[in-house]
């Protein structure tokens, strides 16, 4: 790999703080007049689309051979999924942006066909920049993070995320959250799938799991995941979740998880 991943995730991360920053500025002026609406539930703002366009303008200049797989299309070009990739969500939790709600995040990962190498995903509101590179361990604000020691489902607080669309699944997903609610310390959702998969790699959730997500809402936060010594799969216990959408990530309690997962989702 002619560049080292470590200074590149530097790199990263000093956009990504760039991008919060910027983020919170329009928080503190945005009208909901500006709303748009992408389909059913699915809300975008002229934040979503300036922000991205900032960090495709600043991650082409860093590494100039990568293509791009981003949620808001500003690119205007397709990607190859083989290829080199940056896959950036510029706005992960717009509806909690619009609404007001401090948990929105940055998402920038680097991935190699279907591999993550390096990704970044930063909370403004927080001031936390969790951080990563194939190798190289996982990080927020500079120190090591790991993986929450539970193994058992009966000592984890578990992160999911509400479908807002392809609603004929949601008596499967109804299933597998009563099932998971009777068995945990509880469930949460926060409403930015980078955040809860940060939360996961630092060991604030025990697992995170979700069906219809896209490349950009998890392509760092898997790879955060895998460096603080978790297990992220589909929910087939594969390895296509990142193109897939549907993915579980988890520390010792995976193994659990996926059981309840498959007995309803199958």
């Amino acid at each position: 790999m002619p560049y080292n991943l470590a200074v590149l995730t530097r790199e990263i991360a000093a956009i990504a703080k760039d991008a919060g920053a910027f983020l919170l500025q329009e928080r503190s002026r945005f009208q909901r007049e500006s709303i748009e609406y992408k389909g059913l539930n699915n809300l975008v703002s002229y934040v979503d689309k300036e922000t991205e366009k900032q960090l495709v303008t600043r991650l082409s200049q860093l590494l100039p051979e990568a293509g791009f797989i981003t949620e808001e299309g500003t690119t205007g070009q397709e990607a190859d999924k083989e290829a080199l990739n940056w896959i950036i969500d510029p706005l992960d939790g717009t509806a909690n942006f619009i609404h007001s709600l401090p948990v929105f995040s940055v998402s920038i990962g680097l991935a190699q066909g279907k591999t993550p190498i390096a990704g970044v995903v930063y909370d403004p509101n927080r001031d936390e920049c969790f951080s990563a590179w194939k190798g190289g361990g996982a990080y927020c604000n500079g120190n090591k993070i790991s993986v929450s020691p539970a193994t058992q489902l009966g000592e984890s607080l578990i992160a999911t995320g509400f479908p807002y669309y392809h609603f004929d699944q949601m008596q499967k997903y109804l299933r597998i959250l009563e099932s998971l609610m009777t068995q945990t310390h509880g469930l949460r959702r926060m409403g930015s799938a980078a955040i809860d998969l940060a939360y996961v790699a630092c060991g604030r959730f025990e697992a995170f799991y979700e069906y219809n997500l896209n490349s950009w809402d998890m392509a760092a936060g898997v790879l955060l995941i895998q460096e603080a010594g978790g297990i992220v799969t589909d929910f087939e216990g594969g390895d296509e979740f990142l193109f897939r959408g549907d993915v579980l990530a988890g520390c010792g309690v995976h193994p659990e998880v996926i059981k309840v997962i498959q007995e309803f989702w199958t």
